[in-house]
């Protein structure tokens, strides 16, 4: 008796944004996400063609790790085999960033929906959260993937780094916007939303809003109690 397998699922980096925006987990949505919702099913395609050419990254840099570890003799077929790897794991990663951009336009309108909801007023923020969208308001910032080691960084022009989960949660959050047409070995370019600009400006303004409530009232409560007889 055979039974059909669902291809193992694999780790890509809009999963948090994924499920942040549709309230499903990556599991329940591949399983039953797809006749839940209108909108869904283009989300769930979507992401399983990410996660398909997540793979095909995995396997390319797995394949150079081996060619490059000491398993075979340094020679000239070697060398032809590197390169070979090399470009082919550079389509895979190219081919991964299209994938991803869909995906974000399938993702679009459900976060439009759900922006109040995601949108933080400033002092939700994490500090982390806050520093991260401090830094990178002046001159945007740049994420890249290191094209072997599948590592994410995010850099400001001055030099600060943000760390690739609080830019996630930023970005989840709507407050910054990254040009996901470049793609990520090369770097793409983040700039804040105008929601990430006023999140800013009401954190700014948020001490003088505390400074201006009046202090008299527990006073005055205490005056108007009863005395006991």
């Amino acid at each position: 008796m055979s039974t059909t397998r669902t291809p193992p699922k694999a780790l890509t980096s809009l999963d948090a944004r994924v499920e942040s925006a549709t309230g499903w987990s990556i599991d329940a949505l591949w399983e039953t996400g797809v006749h839940a919702e209108e909108g869904l099913a283009d989300v769930v395609a979507a992401h399983r063609a990410l996660a398909d050419a997540e793979r095909g990254v995995t396997f390319y840099r797995t394949l150079l790790h081996r060619l490059s570890n000491g398993e075979f003799e340094v020679e000239d077929a070697l060398f032809q085999r590197i390169d070979r790897t090399v470009a082919q794991l550079q389509d895979a990663a190219a081919q991964r960033d299209e994938r991803a951009a869909e995906l974000l336009r399938t993702l679009r309108p459900f976060e439009e929906r759900n922006r109040p909801r995601l949108t933080p007023t400033g002092a939700d923020l994490l500090q982390a959260d806050y520093a991260a969208l401090v830094a990178i308001a002046p001159g945007g910032a740049v994420l890249r993937e290191h094209l072997l080691t599948h590592r994410m960084s995010v850099t400001t022009p001055s030099g600060n780094r943000v760390t690739w989960s609080a830019f996630q949660r930023l970005e989840t959050q709507g407050l910054v916007n990254r040009d996901t047409t470049r793609p990520l070995h090369t770097g793409q370019p983040i700039m804040l939303t105008d929601a990430g600009r006023a999140c800013l400006t009401r954190t700014r303004q948020s001490p003088l809003a505390v400074q201006t409530v009046p202090t008299a009232a527990p006073v005055a409560a205490q005056t108007a109690r009863p005395r006991r007889r």
